[in-house]
């Protein structure tokens, strides 16, 4: 599993999966992190990619989710949505592999009496995943189904954004995908937000949001 729109200041936040079965076949030729192949080659992989796996899936948490929930929480209920279109596929995981150190796939534990509450992270905004998570610095760079998990992903949230890009063209969503690019925070200057973006962040000056951490513009 891997996810791409962290760092966006527009769009949603989708998280791509990609299903194994046991004695699959390594990986697909030329596969790579999606952040280091063209928007054309991510779309040539494709085929292959499902070709590869047992299933897949691609969910996504909407700019309002994001604002309502957090980060983490609308990570969570992406990858959820993502675990629910595999399992539609007749093979959802035993287990979750996730890029980085931060398991933001499990439900976080009930705050106990005196904590103070967390936002976002009630059992309506943080759907249950009850199997095990591994978490794996730089799993986009070494593993074949986190790498293949994060093209998936790339390529439907770019084509989100390309088709977002027709209703408000100034924003230039159809390149910058929603990013901080200068071209979109001056047109933010100029025109404000939209609909399509995450109302709870700072977005005309850097750091562009509660994370700054993003995932490339590519």
């Amino acid at each position: 599993m891997d996810e791409v729109g962290r760092g966006a200041l527009a769009g949603p936040v989708t998280v791509g999966l990609v299903v194994l079965r046991p004695g699959t076949e390594r990986g697909v030729p030329g596969l790579r992190d999606s952040k280091l192949l063209s928007p054309a080659r991510r779309v040539e992989l494709v085929p292959r990619l499902l070709a590869w796996c047992a299933a897949r899936g691609v969910g996504h948490a909407s700019p309002g989710e994001i604002d309502a929930l957090g980060l983490t929480a609308a990570l969570r209920l992406a990858g959820r949505r993502a675990i629910t279109a595999a399992a539609r596929q007749g093979a959802a995981p035993d287990v979750v592999l996730l890029d980085g150190r931060h398991d933001w796939l499990s439900v976080p534990r009930a705050p106990a009496p005196g904590d103070d509450p967390v936002p976002g992270q009630g059992p309506r905004s943080a759907p249950d995943w009850s199997g095990a998570v591994v978490t794996r610095v730089r799993a986009d760079l070494t593993c074949a189904s986190v790498a293949a998990a994060s093209v998936l992903a790339k390529v439907e949230r770019d084509r989100i954004m390309e088709e977002l890009s027709t209703g408000w063209p100034q924003y230039g969503w159809d390149s910058n995908k929603g990013y901080g690019a200068p071209g979109h925070r001056r047109a933010l200057e100029e025109h404000g937000p939209t609909p399509q973006h995450r109302l709870s962040w700072r977005l005309t000056q850097a750091p562009a949001g509660p994370d700054t951490i993003g995932d490339g513009t590519t």
